[in-house]
């Protein structure tokens, strides 16, 4: 039912506006809560309906800073006032050449770096891409298993993951080949020990030896996503780095998601003192705004020809404005630090009920990237089980997203400005939807909008 707003104007219901989504939306175009948002301020959104939700999303990582951050607000309300677009391919303006600047200043790249400003993760991937071929005059990407890298088509084809992302739109890319990821996790040994990782790169060892002449890049995720927030060993990554500067190829690091103080570092390479040849990043760097960058050696970053990169809307002033706001947060170093505290606070208390709930296989995570998984008796990945806790979170009022190859992996991305108070209540939220979930029966498996039951709301 429509009720009237302040202004005079009508506002629908969640209800209503999810009808308004059945009939014009597609529905490949998913939602993991099924609830319209009506307004949010740091980790706390307010649907239409007035119902407040804790966020544990982030917007899938988009709002480390939090949703609404008063000084990302006033950089955009300036910026509007004073230049709202020009492309970069008809005249340049300041706030794109600053944040080239600053990030250039601030990524883990060697000797001089040159950045470029996109709109999406995905569009970030291509380019680096592009400019990887560009720069070594080879065709072929080396990705890692469970790895996420976007959805359009060739970033798809470096994405690990099939179901769904993958379903009936291929074919993809060839020149792409794939090689496991170091995940204790899921390893067939269950173990972790010192020098594991040299046998899980035994994949990229065997590609660079038979192919080694036509890889342009290996791309790889500091920790993984999408596949399920696995850390990997610590010698992994230098030793990636490694081989793959030995086969002369590229090394491209994927800091779209873990980048911008989640793990405790501004960027996760950092942990392992890795600097790659090229580094994209996206989600969090402007607040909320659509933008991304590819960071570079100078020198591979001036491989491609003028008129080789670029797009219409990449670098959009009001954009980059939000992004200097941003890069400006974190620039005392309080906020990674505050992901070191946050991050721990929420894995000494999910390792807690991992102690008593036999349901939660793994807790694993670094800085305030962190996640459990979710198993069966026997050990092995519970959708039905996940799902169920999915729904009961709903129920309750929490935002969360899940992730890993059978979406078993509940994922935690609240914002790095969360008070305690509200972390704390959310993980309560999160403890009650465990124990409720165990309790109920087996719901049908469907796709991601399946009806959900929501405090009454049938989606």
């Amino acid at each position: 039912m429509s009720a009237m707003r302040a202004d005079g104007t009508r506002s629908s219901s969640v209800a209503d506006l999810l009808a308004l989504r059945q009939r014009v939306v597609p529905r490949g175009v998913s939602t993991a809560n099924p609830t319209v948002i009506d307004r949010a301020e740091g980790a706390v959104w307010v649907d239409r309906d007035g119902d407040e939700w804790i966020d544990f999303t982030g917007g899938i990582g988009v709002l480390n800073v939090g949703a609404g951050h008063a000084a990302v607000r006033a950089a955009v309300h300036r910026q509007v006032d004073q230049l709202l677009h020009t492309c970069s391919h008809v005249a340049w303006h300041e706030p794109y050449l600053r944040v080239a600047e600053r990030l250039s200043a601030v990524a883990p790249i060697d000797g001089p770096a040159k950045v470029m400003l996109c709109n999406s993760g995905a569009e970030a991937v291509e380019n680096a891409v592009k400019i990887a071929r560009a720069a070594t005059g080879r065709p072929l990407t080396v990705a890692f298993d469970m790895a996420f890298h976007g959805r359009t088509v060739l970033a798809l084809s470096l994405t690990g993951k099939e179901h769904p992302y993958k379903d009936g739109v291929g074919p993809f890319p060839t020149e792409v080949r794939r090689v496991p990821y170091a995940s204790c996790f899921h390893c067939p040994v269950g173990l972790s020990y010192p020098g594991c990782a040299i046998r899980c790169l035994d994949g990229l060892r065997r590609v660079l030896a038979e192919e080694g002449e036509r890889v342009a890049a290996v791309i790889v995720e500091p920790v993984q996503g999408e596949g399920g927030f696995f850390v990997p060993p610590p010698e992994f990554l230098p030793m990636v780095a490694e081989l793959t500067h030995a086969a002369g190829a590229l090394l491209i690091m994927d800091e779209i998601q873990s980048g911008f103080g989640r793990t405790g570092r501004l960027f996760a390479c950092e942990h392992t003192g890795v600097r790659p040849d090229l580094l994209v990043t996206a989600k969090s760097l402007a607040g909320g705004l659509p933008l991304s960058a590819v960071v570079g050696r100078a020198a591979v970053m001036d491989a491609p020809g003028p008129g080789t990169l670029g797009g219409t809307y990449g670098g959009n002033p009001v954009a980059c404005a939000a992004a200097l706001a941003v890069l400006e947060l974190f620039a005392d170093g309080e906020l990674p630090r505050r992901a070191d505290a946050l991050g721990l606070r929420a894995l000494t208390r999910m390792r807690a009920w991992q102690e008593e709930n036999p349901a939660i296989g793994d807790v694993r995570g670094l800085g305030a990237m962190v996640a459990l998984e979710v198993v069966g008796p026997a050990g092995a990945p519970d959708p039905a089980l996940a799902l169920r806790i999915h729904r009961a979170c709903q129920d309750r009022r929490l935002l969360i997203i899940r992730a890993g190859l059978h979406d078993t992996v509940v994922r935690l991305l609240f914002p790095l400005t969360i008070d305690e108070g509200t972390l704390d209540e959310g993980l309560d939220r999160l403890e009650a939807a465990l124990r409720a979930a165990q309790q109920q029966g087996t719901p049908e498996i469907a796709g991601p909008d399946v009806p959900v039951h929501l405090g009454g709301l049938e989606s």
